[in-house]
């Protein structure tokens, strides 16, 4: 299974999104709770996907994706946004920064893990 790190500055929806992946069969899993903790956990891990959220303190989830993608580890990986934000204009600039794709909260949990395992399959 591959290593996921998932990145939300609520608690509720970490909880919400460890839950419904472990469910799903994906137990190898990481927390970050803002885009600064997550870069850095990054750095020290060689994740496989990365969900984030996009409004986060220290760093939002675009900044986010920027940053990684500049890495050689992160250039081609899966990143999934997770958020309340549906207008396009953010959804482009999500996709100008690399998100892979965008998944709108409240999220159904057997969405969440179809499109994980579309990630799954591309990194394989």
């Amino acid at each position: 299974m591959p290593k996921i790190l998932i990145v939300d500055d609520s608690p509720v929806f970490l909880d919400l999104l460890s839950y419904a992946l472990i469910d799903g069969g994906f137990k190898n899993l990481d927390i970050a709770k803002d885009g600064k903790e997550a870069f850095n956990k990054a750095q020290e891990n060689n994740y496989k996907i990365i969900i984030t959220d996009l409004h986060m303190p220290k760093i939002n989830g675009i900044d986010l994706i920027i940053k990684l993608r500049e890495t050689t580890m992160y250039k081609k990986i899966p990143i999934l946004m997770l958020t309340t934000e549906h207008k396009e204009e953010i959804k482009l600039k999500g996709k100008n920064a690399g998100a892979t794709g965008w998944i709108v909260k409240p999220f159904i949990p057997v969405q969440l893990i179809k499109a994980v395992r579309m990630c799954v399959d591309r990194v394989k």
